[in-house]
Order: C-alpha cells, then sequence, then structure tokens
C-alpha cells in the first residue's frame, strides 16, 4: 500500500498517495455522486439512492452540512492526478465528545476489486484518529454484504456484533453487523 506522500493542510483537508486523491467534493462531482448512488449494484447495500440528478443535490447539501456542523468530513476519491473520480468516502456522526465517527464509502462499479477501498480506508482512519483525535472509528455493514465484511476484516476493524433487524430497507428488515477500529 502507498504510504499518504502528503496532507496539504489549507481549509479543507486533501490527502494525496502515488495512486490516489481525497479531496473536497465539489459541485462538479454531481453526476458521478448521481451516478454512484443511482447505480444498483452500488445502492444494493448502501443506505441512500436517489432517483434524479435533481434529487442528487439532497447529498450535496448533507456533505457541506457534515463540514459546517462539524459532525464529519466526506471525500471525493480520485485519481493522484484528479481526472477520473471512483467514489466518495469519509467520517459522519462524529462525536466529539466520545471522540468516534462511523466510516462510509462507496465506489463506482468499474473501480472495484481494484484495492481502492483498501488503500482509501486506511487514510481516512489515519485522518480521524491523527487529526480530529478519535479515539474509535465504527462501521455500520448490512450482513448480507460479504464483501464489505471481508474488507473490513482485512483492515483489521473487529466484529463486535449484530443489530438484527434494526432498519427497514425496500419495505424488509435488515440486520447491520458493527465494526470498530481503535487507535492504537
Amino acid at each position: 500500500m502507498n504510504r499518504i506522500n502528503r496532507i496539504v493542510k489549507n481549509e479543507f483537508p486533501k490527502i494525496k498517495t502515488d495512486r490516489l486523491q481525497l479531496r473536497k467534493i465539489t459541485e462538479s462531482d454531481h453526476e458521478n455522486i448521481y451516478y454512484g448512488l443511482s447505480n444498483p449494484n452500488v445502492i444494493k447495500h448502501y443506505g441512500i439512492s436517489f432517483d434524479s440528478l435533481e434529487s442528487t443535490k439532497e447529498q450535496m447539501i448533507w456533505f457541506k452540512d457534515l463540514e459546517q456542523n462539524q459532525t464529519g468530513i466526506w471525500w471525493a476519491i480520485c485519481s493522484s492526478d484528479n481526472k477520473t473520480f471512483f467514489g466518495a468516502g469519509g467520517l459522519n456522526d462524529l462525536s466529539k465528545e466520545h471522540k468516534k465517527a462511523e466510516i462510509g464509502l462507496w465506489l463506482l462499479p468499474d473501480f472495484w476489486r481494484q484495492g481502492i477501498m483498501t488503500e482509501t480506508m486506511p487514510l481516512i482512519c489515519d485522518y480521524g484518529f491523527n487529526q480530529l483525535g478519535l479515539h474509535r472509528i465504527e462501521g455500520f455493514v448490512e450482513s448480507d454484504n460479504l464483501n464489505c465484511k471481508k474488507a473490513m476484516a482485512k483492515l483489521h476493524f473487529h466484529y463486535e456484533g449484530t443489530m438484527k433487524d434494526c432498519e427497514i430497507k425496500n419495505g424488509k428488515f435488515i440486520s447491520l453487523e458493527i465494526y470498530a477500529k481503535l487507535k492504537i
């Protein structure tokens, strides 16, 4: 895995490796976000979906609200030259009091199984632990999302339990598995 070449200190943090760039999500990403969050393969295990480009503006507002309210941070995940948009990822539900946040990430299907997720998640965790002062990063994974569960284990997130039938998705109850990583 590539090490972080640099974290550019400015108003919004940019993280760059030899292969990837995590940068601020902008209006120019709107169509890519719609493409991802309307794709049945992406949203199968993701809690949000949009049926129109116009409705995707809700997600753009959510990204801005996280930053403004300091309840999280999400990045566009791109190639290091910023020419290719791979997906988005970050931290949300940030609790300063309890020093924890929830990690999330999605990729466009064209970029699955290329190691992007396993390269990006440690970058996000490192930022959370070392820049935000978090002690715990949590991940909530739908029980039937086998690929994500494998990735969580590979990235040293520890399985803590299952919340059975805790949410309704598409009219059916789903169970969520809890994974967590603590700052060492």
